[in-house]
């Protein structure tokens, strides 16, 4: 789901934010898309509820990771016990004006799969980055505030 739809609390918002920050800070160049779906309902019909979705887009088609978009989708899962939401996982596709070029899941290996993959440092640096959100999100939203 859109990420500026999940924004639905002040401490929500602040880690959405953090998220973006992260991806900044480690590639200064990508512009932020915090609703990378459209709004009708052939795609709403495909929207995971329970994820925010994050569009990432560089000026122009990128060398080191054979792309020009990064769609970043953070999977929860709703924690009744504590009214919390924790993160099951984080997949990442980069797409250039062919489509899907590569996908990155954080469940099991880590490992990038595609027609084509980022290169090997650029490709670490995505990991970095989702590692960091694994942080981000690793305390309660009781506990952040």
């Amino acid at each position: 789901m859109n990420a500026a739809e999940q924004a639905t609390s002040i401490e929500f918002a602040s880690k959405i934010a953090t998220v973006v920050h992260l991806f900044k800070s480690e590639l200064p160049d990508l512009r932020v898309d915090l609703k990378p779906w459209t709004n009708d309902s052939d795609t709403r019909s495909l929207v995971d509820p329970d994820s925010v979705d994050i569009g990432l887009h560089f000026p122009g088609l990128s060398r080191l990771f054979h792309c020009r978009s990064f769609l970043v989708q953070i999977r929860f899962y709703d924690d009744v016990d504590s009214c919390t939401k924790r993160v099951i996982g984080i997949e990442v596709g980069g797409y250039d004006h062919r489509g899907k070029q590569w996908t990155l899941s954080t469940i099991e290996q880590w490992s990038f799969a595609g027609a084509v993959v980022p290169e090997g440092a650029a490709g670490d640096r995505l990991k970095h980055c989702c590692r960091q959100v694994f942080d981000v999100f690793s305390h309660s939203l009781e506990e952040s505030a």
